[in-house]
């Protein structure tokens, strides 16, 4: 992935403060790496004005800066891998840090609460997982983290198995770019 930053599309929303959109990752691998760069590149089309784009791997994200990023981040992408059964240890650790600063909510038990976390609108999000053979258990992990926080999905996940294609790369572009179009109307 190139350097993590942040950049803002060059066409500013008139009268509006820009819209923020942060892209965590965790791309360990080639394939992985590919989608993230596709997913930040369609997250700033020209075509889409105002809003900014932050991007960030998970182990940078997991820190109070990450906490206060996604706090006032109007949107979220999610870009995993699938290990083991589940989403990467760097994404689960992001979402241990920063899980209740970012409004999540629990139950009595101590259990994600699927009541979405705090009230008022909820932001957009979307999720890539790539798997060697499966995707099942790091989508449902990741997804039922989500649903404990205050966001709703924007888009269904891109679930890419074995070798990442033109046609992955190209989905991964266009996840991003919807997330950040549906970013730029909600902020």
């Amino acid at each position: 992935m190139p350097h993590d930053a942040t950049q803002t599309n060059a066409r500013p929303r008139y009268g509006r403060a820009m819209a923020r959109l942060l892209i965590v990752h965790h791309s360990p691998t080639s394939g992985v790496t590919r989608l993230s760069e596709a997913v930040a590149a369609g997250a700033r089309d020209d075509a889409i004005e105002g809003v900014e784009v932050t991007v960030r791997g998970a182990l940078e994200a997991a820190s109070e800066a990450g906490a206060d990023e996604l706090r006032t981040a109007d949107g979220v992408l999610l870009v995993t891998p699938a290990n083991f059964g589940y989403m990467s240890g760097a994404l689960k650790h992001f979402f241990d840090t920063v899980f209740l600063h970012a409004g999540g909510a629990l139950a009595d038990d101590g259990s994600g609460d699927a009541g979405g976390g705090a009230g008022g609108p909820k932001r957009p999000f979307g999720l890539v997982v790539h798997g060697r053979y499966d995707t099942t258990g790091a989508v449902r992990s990741v997804l039922s983290i989500a649903g404990a926080l205050p966001w709703r999905q924007a888009a269904p996940t891109l679930e890419v198995l074995g070798d990442v294609t033109d046609a992955d790369v190209g989905a991964a572009y266009e996840l991003g770019a919807t997330v950040s179009a549906l970013t730029a109307e909600s902020g």
